[in-house]
């Protein structure tokens, strides 16, 4: 119901504009010339909204999933996108010119004051850089805070550009109206951006933390723990995650997302299992005992709180086994009665973190790459393995709780659905989608 209420909201939110246009009671003018008012105005509201889409409201992200809203703020980008290259190109052919006496609203001419086009023309430009920019972002050889500090900047500017073109060369756009909700909605979408980029931020000061651990678990991954430094530190779930800072100023773009690997019930202090992937995860190794660190958390539905199903899987790839390390420990600490399975997957064996910890546990432990002294399971997480151990009852009843690789959790998830697995009772969380 919630991500039905959201989405009732977000279609409000972009639909205002061309329903306030409808209701102006403005001549209407050809279909071609309204359709293509239309989509550029549905661009524009788009555009807008996805500054509240970027991931990092609570209220948002953890009731549907921060992977679900990421995933939407993509599609949508994409979205405006189109109905922002269509736009102009259906005004072709159309007469245009400057103000006429006998045409005061437009509706036989297009203007064409270069000076009201102009930033059109530059928003037209821009935008598809931006959105190209962020589908190749991993394939680019540039850092994630360069790439979050234009990617902010470039949507600012685009929505400025698009702010005085809409006012000053579209049609419905200089009516009273019409300026007030393009001027609200840009000061909402700039608000955002402030808020996600200094008043957060800000608000972290008192704050801090202390880097009370870090050792080398594996050869390319690390477990660190911080302590609050002055304060009670912040109330979690058991599989949620949060953006770590660490060594900076709060006002910095040099934070990261990192899953929670330790469990809410064991105290304040907060462990993440971070694997050297590139940039600040490579230089783990300078890190000391007491260097200060902010976080801003938690986010993340990969939980199992409220839940009632009478067994719990956990099927993790890598270091997807972050957070189902928080949900493992959180029940034990809690004594739940219900029975859980631990399927973990690694290409490896030098690559499982804290194993002599899960040895007690119910875990099935899967190579892809395993040496010749290995006994447990070989190859990959798959419908084989899954079915090997899970009943067609348990299939039905139980929860489970993925998180790793793309590739393996579609794989998984299409067998559980298969299975007869009800969507509802599947759990995780996706950051990688093109």
């Amino acid at each position: 119901m919630k991500a039905l209420g959201l989405l009732l909201i977000y279609l409000l939110a972009v639909l205002l504009p061309l329903i306030l246009s409808w209701a102006s009671g403005t001549e209407p003018r050809p279909f071609r010339h309204e359709l293509a008012s239309g989509l550029g105005m549905l661009a524009f509201s788009m555009i807008l909204a996805e500054f509240v889409l970027s991931g990092r409201f609570k209220r948002i992200s953890n009731g549907i999933g921060m992977d679900v809203t990421m995933r939407f703020h993509q599609l949508m980008a994409r979205t405006a996108l189109v109905f922002a290259m269509l736009h102009p190109f259906l005004y072709r052919g159309s007469p245009s010119g400057g103000a006429r006496p006998w045409d005061a609203t437009r509706q036989l001419t297009v203007t064409t004051d270069f000076t009201n086009l102009a930033t059109g023309i530059a928003a037209f430009i821009l935008l598809p850089s931006l959105v190209l920019l962020a589908i190749a972002r991993t394939q680019l050889d540039y850092k994630y805070e360069t790439w979050r500090l234009l990617h902010g900047i470039g949507a600012l500017l685009i929505a400025g550009l698009l702010l005085h073109h809409a006012i000053y060369a579209g049609r419905y756009g200089a009516e009273p109206v019409m300026v007030g909700l393009w001027l609200g909605m840009t000061a909402i979408a700039a608000g955002s951006l402030l808020y996600v980029y200094l008043i957060a931020p800000l608000l972290q000061r008192s704050q801090g933390w202390r880097v009370t651990e870090i050792k080398r678990l594996t050869p390319k991954q690390w477990g660190l723990t911080i302590s609050p430094d002055g304060h009670s530190g912040i109330e979690y779930k058991a599989g949620q995650f949060g953006w770590l800072n660490l060594g900076h100023s709060p006002l910095t773009l040099h934070e990261n997302p990192f899953s929670i690997s330790s469990a809410p019930s064991a105290g304040a202090d907060i462990s993440f299992v971070i694997k050297e992937l590139g940039d600040f995860t490579r230089s783990l190794d300078q890190i000391k005992i007491g260097d200060r660190a902010y976080l801003d958390g938690p986010f993340g539905h990969l939980t199992v709180d409220g839940r009632n199903e009478p067994g719990i899987a956990l099927i993790a790839g890598g270091v997807g086994v972050a957070p189902l390390l928080s949900i493992l420990r959180d029940l034990r600490n809690t004594n739940d009665p219900r029975e859980v399975k631990l399927i973990y997957g690694n290409k490896r064996e030098d690559q499982i973190v804290y194993r002599d910890e899960l040895t007690d546990q119910d875990v099935t432990y899967v190579l892809s790459e395993p040496p010749a002294h290995w006994k447990g399971e070989s190859g990959l997480i798959d419908a084989r393995l899954l079915d090997s151990m899970f009943s067609d009852t348990q299939y039905k009843d139980w929860l489970f709780v993925l998180c790793g690789p793309p590739i393996m959790m579609d794989m998984i998830e299409e067998h559980l659905i298969s299975r007869g697995t009800p969507s509802s009772q599947i759990l995780s969380e996706r950051f990688n989608y093109d």
